[in-house]
């Protein structure tokens, strides 16, 4: 059995390569982001629209409403699941995103983690209120050096988590990592990795595309959202979205739209960069630059070759 892992940072255009795959190939793909499967998010996801998603269909999109969560450990069951009913059919799953520790759960597993405590979030969440999360980020890093170094000092929700681990089991998220035993996939993977040549242009893409998000009414989309779910806080899962929490802050008054923007082209260029991390920290993956003007065809060429071999 065979399955395409099709990985790149924000804004380097892998999800016009998997549908122009899907076209072109007896394909189906499997949505590895984080953030997508959120319902009524759409703008400051860069979610495929409803055209795009009619003519190459997605799984595990819009699943759930944006007060609920989703973990790494849902992801890796709903995927597994997905792709023995894709290979059933006849067809090759096409895993398309940018949340890495999705493809790192469905290629190892994740049982070496606890389930998020809810009395434990709301402990580190009231510490960092007081403290700031640069500062919970330092504690971190004298606790798990390993996992801190892979962190911004402001990535708040992956701080909180490493925090949480360790406040639950003792033991720091690397230790745990290392100690798992992997569970091999049963396919043969193919890992294609989008990566820029020069990371300034990838930059100014993610600059533009912000600006857009915002022309095409982002604000609005976050504020209709609070009116739909009342609860929803910028301590929610799905509010930590990049984009998202800087836009409810500036609907709380705290900066104006100028300051959303630079706020939210930051953030998306911090999340690209620690992609980039994970993608170069791993293993049997074909490099293509996100930047060619033809990398549709690259990428159609290189799956079309592995699925005849």
């Amino acid at each position: 059995m065979k399955a395409i892992f099709l990985m790149g940072p924000t804004a380097s255009g892998k999800t016009g390569a998997a549908v122009h795959c899907f076209s072109k190939l007896s394909v189906e793909i499997i949505s590895v982001d984080s953030a997508l499967v959120f319902k009524d998010m759409n703008i400051g996801t860069a979610k495929p629209d409803a055209a795009m998603l009619e003519t190459a269909p997605h799984h595990l999109i819009d699943m759930i409403s944006p007060t609920e969560a989703y973990s790494a450990a849902n992801f890796r069951s709903d995927a597994l699941r997905l792709m023995a009913e894709i290979t059933a059919r006849g067809k090759i799953p096409l895993l398309v995103g940018g949340t890495m520790l999705y493809f790192k759960a469905l290629q190892g597993g994740l049982s070496g983690l606890p389930e998020a405590n809810l009395q434990v979030r709301a402990k580190l969440d009231a510490e960092a209120a007081q403290i700031g999360w640069p500062a919970m980020h330092k504690k971190l890093a004298s606790i798990d050096t390993e996992t801190a170094a892979r962190l911004m000092p402001n990535d708040m929700q992956r701080i909180q988590r490493a925090l949480e681990v360790y406040e639950i089991t003792g033991e720091t998220m690397s230790a745990l990592f290392a100690k798992q035993t992997s569970d091999v996939l049963p396919y043969r993977i193919l890992k294609i990795s989008l990566v820029p040549s020069d990371r300034k242009v990838l930059h100014e893409r993610i600059a533009a595309r912000f600006e857009q998000m915002l022309k095409a009414g982002f604000v609005d989309e976050v504020r209709a959202l609070i009116a739909i779910y009342p609860s929803l806080t910028a301590e929610s899962t799905s509010m930590r979205c990049v984009g998202y929490r800087q836009a409810l802050e500036h609907l709380a008054g705290k900066y104006d739209l100028a300051e959303l923007r630079d706020r939210g082209i930051f953030a998306t260029r911090q999340l690209a960069k620690r992609q980039l991390t994970w993608l170069r920290g791993m293993d049997d993956v074909v490099e293509v630059d996100c930047l060619n003007p033809e990398l549709n065809e690259l990428v159609l060429a290189k799956i079309a070759q592995f699925i005849k071999g």
